[in-house]
């Protein structure tokens, strides 16, 4: 399945139906009087967090959606019925904004979350409404109210526990490929990952959701390389696993031009939690591992783990970080969550 993380739709809802202007005419009957029934309610268009989807290529092979009119009212009293609903089926971690890209909408964070886009409109009053004491025979009918149409942005950002960042050929696909039931496509070239994948890190008796997004650059925030535009899928993580390629002669150079993307992408991304990984350990002899990760240390002012994603050392070591970090942002939203509430005194 091609993976597609952003899509323009147009939506309209529909236009309510008609009420009729009619009277009741039967043999035998001297006083019908006004019987027109209203019409039916138009279309709803609606967003529904849906199961069993990680992306929005539905919507680039059908853009436009738009709703019924209600069925107009007719004569003996007959209400039109209302117009079926148009329900837009989204991935869980999509994000829907108006057409300036900015307005956010809905925010889909749990399965079966449903909001409504755009409201159908009322259906018209008939003759049969408007009958009063004083006016015991209308000839008006309200027409139906018109729908709404504009144009939306659908923006899936990955709902993951950790996330993989840095330079391409840092090992980011090795490691993912290693600790989960995923294959990314791995190869000897920059750039080898063109989309974001996600695995199930199983560790023990405990699993997280880890995220695997392409390579940064030096200048990605202006659209070198790839770019930026897949940072937004690591947004929602609660750690970010830095891997830097130990064969690198300029691991400083390195760590620090990442750390710049994620600063120029979003003040959130730069704040996150970090755990420093240096990768490719088997092709480093012992006096490079000790020059460079000293110089790590400095540069990040963080403990620095050491890996090979190759041969699997220190692999789970990084997956344990991982889960107390976890753990700990776990235990304080528990405790935020527990603390009571100090409610104003008033007379």
């Amino acid at each position: 399945m091609k993976f597609l993380d952003q899509a323009k739709v147009y939506i309209k809802s529909g236009s309510g139906g008609g009420g009729a202007v009619s009277f009741h005419r039967e043999k035998f009957i001297e006083f019908g009087g006004p019987d027109g029934g209203n019409g039916g309610r138009g279309g709803d268009i609606v967003a529904v967090c849906a199961e069993g989807l990680n992306t929005l290529i539905d919507f680039r092979y059908q853009q436009h959606f738009r709703a019924d009119t209600g069925t107009h009212g007719m004569g003996k009293n007959r209400h039109g019925a209302n117009a079926e609903d148009v329900i837009l089926r989204v991935p869980k971690g999509t994000q829907i904004f108006e057409e300036d890209q900015e307005t956010l909408i809905a925010d889909f964070t749990e399965i079966g979350q449903r909001v409504v886009l755009l409201k159908g409109g009322n259906g018209g009053f008939g003759n049969a409404y408007f009958k009063t004491s004083s006016n015991q025979a209308p000839r008006r009918a309200n027409p139906g109210q018109e729908g709404v149409e504009k144009g939306i942005w659908l923006r899936l950002k990955l709902i993951a526990d950790a996330g993989l960042v840095g330079q391409p050929n840092a090992g980011k696909s090795t490691f993912l490929a290693a600790v989960t039931a995923a294959k990314p496509k791995i190869a000897d070239y920059p750039f080898t990952t063109l989309h974001p994948n996600l695995g199930v890190v199983r560790i023990g008796e405990r699993e997280f959701v880890l995220a695997d997004i392409p390579g940064l650059i030096e200048g990605a925030s202006e659209g070198v390389g790839i770019g930026d535009r897949f940072l937004g899928h690591i947004e929602r993580c609660n750690v970010l696993i830095h891997l830097i390629d130990g064969t690198n002669e300029d691991v400083v150079h390195v760590y620090k031009a990442v750390r710049h993307e994620l600063a120029a992408y979003a003040d959130v991304l730069a704040e996150k939690q970090e755990i420093v990984v240096l990768n490719k350990i088997d092709a480093l002899t012992e006096e490079e591992i000790k020059d460079k990760v000293k110089a790590l240390k400095k540069a990040s002012k963080a403990e620095v783990r050491l890996i090979s994603g190759a041969t699997g050392q220190g692999v789970e070591q990084v997956l344990w970080d991982v889960l107390h970090i976890l753990d700990a942002d776990k235990a304080e939203a528990a405790a935020l969550d527990a603390k009571p509430t100090e409610e104003k005194w008033t007379p």
